[in-house]
């Protein structure tokens, strides 16, 4: 590259020394440097006196001004002397899983950000580190690469770079504030648990429909926080090996191009992982793994031609076409019924009443006397205070006290009214597999109830975002909850902040409270007990 083609120039950054920074605008794709390594190093070398002299030895027999530059360079391990220092603080591996390093005079000038906008990568097959923009670059902008080999939450990756690099990062991501920066480490914690799903590769065989949505959902969060260096390709290879293992061509041919077109944008055209995807395009059979199951069995020319893009999108990831979804409404009087509408027990002079539905109580606490047996006073949805009297083994003792709170909600099933001996009537608790304490006032659990039937509904293939309130078949649901829908990472942030997702969200990740919504409690087949069990 000629000095008419460069596409940066080094200047200094306010706060990190000096970096590059982009002379022109530069393309998502586009190569920005290539650079063969000054020496290489073995990465893990003892700390010896022979190979501290022969480290110091290649520096001194570098050009002045090499020489220069390294020693301008960031040293964070002063302790490890001026020269180890700088190495370990400047050098790149050379490729993956590699125990040997190069340094970089052009390359270690580049500067860290989680939400880099180039990638760098060792290519193998001209022996040189490239850096690619993996998004446009304004003129004028720095150039940033991230320093980490993975997805590390804010405190994680924090520790680590001032560990290793010596600084705190102040980056667009690690600046947010800190409501939008706990989501976005909700949706990292959550990448790193659906990266290790995957593991060896033994879920291939053993749930392939699983491992592939676990990969789909991978994606979604990558959109979502906007990740597209080398691990959305690997992403797209991993779904590819998914295919391919159980013999569907097809697919695996639609992932291999995926991963290709995000690798390129990463690595260029002349890498050798670049030339092994094209290979598997024009024939995924080629692929050691090819066929071990033959559950999926399919040839590359079963891609359908006619889909539109929605319906493409669920073939390729064998999504079935989503039934209309009934969430139950908390405010339904039949299936959680008042007090007043409860069947009257034995005590009474009723007969018994014998079942043959389901239903559940819901009141808030609204006083808690736990001297000899728990006895609640709790309200109801009309409003009607009532006595809860426990009559199980250990008296009210079972619930953890810090659920025993004012402002709570219990749910009991199949409660009957009950008269007590000092003429009050109420509710007489014997069985504590029908009673739940959630952390959530009983106005507040029915506003979410209201929420649910707005927006974690599906009818007629559509749901409405929480963000915006737009209806469409083309969502992106909260990895949290599973019940919440958005457009895009602006409109769940919306929803979190705004709408009152965080404290929702929270709620029901309670799978009691999942049920709640998720049970079909017009159909009995037998008592229901806590922990409640549903289909999702």
């Amino acid at each position: 590259m000629s000095d008419t083609d460069v596409l940066y120039v080094l200047r200094d950054i306010p706060g990190k020394g000096r970096g590059l920074v982009a002379a022109s605008r530069i393309p998502k794709g586009t190569r920005i440097l290539a650079e063969s390594p000054l020496f290489r190093i073995p990465l893990q070398a003892a700390s010896t006196e022979s190979f501290r002299a022969s480290i110091i030895k290649k520096v001194d027999a570098l050009p002045e001004p090499a020489r220069q530059t390294f020693f301008s360079l960031h040293n964070a391990h002063p302790e490890a002397g001026q020269v180890l220092g700088t190495i370990k603080t400047n050098a790149f591996p050379l490729g993956l899983r590699t125990p040997e390093g190069g340094l970089f005079l052009k390359a270690s000038r580049i500067n860290h950000a989680y939400k880099q906008n180039a990638q760098h990568n060792w290519n193998e097959n001209i022996q040189k580190l490239t850096i690619h923009a993996i998004r446009d670059i304004e003129e004028g902008s720095e150039i940033t690469i991230m320093y980490l080999g993975e997805r590390l939450d804010y405190a994680a990756r924090q520790l680590k770079l001032k560990t290793d690099f010596g600084f705190d990062c102040t980056c667009d991501l690690c600046s947010l504030p800190l409501t939008e920066r706990m989501i976005s480490d909700s949706r990292i914690i959550e990448i790193q648990k659906l990266d290790k799903s995957f593991g060896d590769g033994s879920s291939v065989l053993a749930s392939p429909l699983q491992a592939l949505h676990n990969v789909q959902k991978l994606v979604d969060l990558f959109k979502l926080e906007d990740i597209t260096d080398v691990t959305l390709s690997q992403a797209y290879r991993n779904a590819f090996q998914v295919a391919v293992v159980n013999k569907d061509l097809a697919r695996a041919k639609v992932f291999a191009e995926r991963s290709l077109s995000a690798r390129v944008i990463v690595e260029g055209h002349d890498t050798s992982d670049v030339e092994k995807l094209e290979r598997l395009i024009k024939d995924p059979s080629r692929h050691e793994s090819h066929g071990i199951s033959a559950r999926w069995e399919s040839e590359i020319n079963d891609i359908p031609q006619d889909l539109e893009e929605n319906d493409f999108e669920n073939w390729l990831w064998r999504v079935e076409q989503p039934q209309d979804v009934v969430i139950t409404d908390l405010r339904n009087e039949l299936d959680f019924p008042c007090f007043e509408d409860l069947p009257p027990g034995r005590v009474l002079g009723i007969d018994p009443f014998q079942p043959n539905e389901h239903w559940a109580f819901l009141g808030e606490i609204v006083h808690i006397d736990a001297l000899w047996r728990v006895r609640l006073t709790v309200k109801d949805k009309a409003g009607h205070r009532l006595p809860i009297a426990f009559y199980t083994d250990d008296r009210g003792r079972e619930i953890a006290p810090s659920m025993l709170r004012v402002g709570y909600t219990v749910a009991i099933l199949y409660p009957e009214q009950h008269g007590f001996l000092d003429s009050s009537v109420g509710i007489r608790h014997e069985d504590q597999k029908l009673l739940k304490v959630f952390p959530v006032s009983l106005d507040n659990l029915m506003l979410l109830s209201d929420k649910m039937q707005v927006y974690a509904m599906l009818a007629d293939g559509k749901r409405t975002c929480h963000g915006c309130n737009k209806d469409s078949a083309s969502l992106m649901k909260c990895a949290k909850c599973d019940f919440f829908w958005y457009c895009d990472k602006d409109c769940q942030t919306r929803g979190w902040v705004e709408n009152g997702h965080k404290a929702d969200c929270k709620l029901l990740r309670d799978p009691d409270l999942k049920g709640l919504f998720l049970l079909k409690w017009d159909e009995f087949e037998d008592y229901m007990s806590f922990p409640l069990t549903f289909e999702e």
